[in-house]
């Protein structure tokens, strides 16, 4: 039987792949690194721990047309968020074209204002004007959030705000919540609708310290996924007002995506929010610990050896969520070389995630760096030798 190529997904060659999943000690496991085996014992473990902690009946019928434990899912998301309904979605790109029509129709405009950085923009292949028939509205460029002066100060008209939270392309970067506030009332004195893009939502109780009902308040609808932060397989929901949440049922249908049996994805998503969620706080704190200490080694040899770290650099220097970059001079291809030979050789895998090149600045890589439970065995000084160990082996590759 043929294999399934995962550099294809990951973004990283086979070879760095399976360094990663051999890999002894790891900050985290990024899905794209799962064997199928293991993805099918996770499904299996999830549905036992559902009965044994929460209650969930295993021998109840299974999930027909989005019923059973689909509408439990529904159920928790809505609570969680706040909402009077949610909506189960088997992507999040489908969910938010689905939301964003519906708020065009209610505003009497096919106008989205959302950041440049978006990932409606980067990463949906146009899908919010080519397939759902709007037009987007970029209110900024700038490597930060939007801000209420964006909003105000944008000229078109508009009958949706989006606002991704936590903006991942800039940094995984935040506002504080009294900016969260204003720019949400600036968008609502033009007339218009708030959607969070929130996919990583979740994590972000930390940095704006509040609750996930007080966040998500400020928004007429929400989109949060299951796959990232939680764990799950795959799916997303989208949690609004009751008669909101129906309309975009009606539009998951003619998008083709009234599925007829979802309980895996439906399943490992409960157990994301049973397990992960509660955990998230100590991923968030323990990723600054980790970032202190990548910063702190960095300060220590700006110049080591042949390759030099000027301009290295953690961003944010400290962490919104327990997912930031981290910088470093050089080609995407080297960085990776050295990443791949430190898994190989001494089991350490400090980064999981493939290096790229974003062009500018030029002549600098980043990569992702995300700090799971895996990462909470790490103490500082763990982290200060890993990427001491990482410099060398990028030195002896110079």
């Amino acid at each position: 039987m043929a294999r399934v190529n995962s550099s294809r997904r990951s973004g990283r060659s086979e070879r760095a792949v399976r360094a990663v999943q051999h890999a002894t000690r790891v900050l985290d496991r990024p899905a794209t690194t799962a064997r199928l085996g293991q993805r099918l014992h996770d499904l299996t473990e999830a549905a036992t721990d559902l009965a044994t902690d929460a209650g969930l009946d295993l021998d109840s019928p299974t999930d027909l047309y989005g019923d059973g434990v689909v509408t439990v899912l529904e159920r928790r998301v809505a609570d969680l968020l706040g909402k009077e309904d949610a909506a189960f979605f088997p992507t999040g790109t489908m969910a938010q074209q689905a939301a964003l029509r519906c708020w065009a129709r209610r505003g009497g405009s096919d106008g989205v204002a959302l950041h440049a950085l978006s990932h409606p923009r980067l990463h949906e292949s146009e899908a919010l004007t080519r397939l759902a028939g709007l037009h987007t509205v970029p209110l900024t460029t700038a490597p930060r959030p939007t801000s209420a002066e964006d909003v105000r100060a944008v000229a078109e008209p508009f009958a949706t705000l989006v606002l991704e939270l936590p903006l991942r392309d800039a940094g995984f970067v935040l506002p504080s919540f009294e900016e969260l506030v204003d720019v949400t009332a600036a968008a609502r004195t033009r007339g218009a609708s708030v959607h969070f893009d929130g996919a990583r939502l979740w994590e972000t109780t930390t940095h704006f310290g509040r609750p996930l009902p007080e966040i998500a308040a400020l928004a007429d609808s929400v989109y949060v996924s299951f796959y990232k932060s939680l764990r799950g397989l795959s799916g997303a929901a989208l949690a609004g007002p009751a008669d909101f949440v129906e309309e975009t049922r009606l539009e998951r249908h003619r998008y083709g995506s009234n599925v007829f049996q979802q309980f895996p994805a439906a399943l490992t998503a409960l157990h994301g929010l049973h397990r992960e969620l509660p955990r998230l706080p100590d991923h968030v704190a323990h990723a600054r610990v980790v970032a202190e200490a990548l910063t702190r080694e960095l300060a220590e040899r700006p110049d080591r050896g042949s390759t030099g770290s000027p301009g290295a650099a953690v961003h944010p220097a400290v962490p919104h969520t327990h997912q930031f970059q981290f910088w470093f001079p050089g080609s995407a291809d080297r960085l990776n070389e050295a990443a791949t030979r430190q898994a190989e050789r001494t089991g350490t895998a400090l980064f999981a995630n493939p290096w790229r090149e974003p062009g500018l600045p030029p002549g600098f890589s980043f990569t992702e760096i995300t700090v799971a439970e895996a990462g909470l065995a790490w103490s500082a000084d763990d982290v200060r030798s890993a990427l001491h160990e990482f410099l060398e082996f990028l030195d002896a590759g110079a």
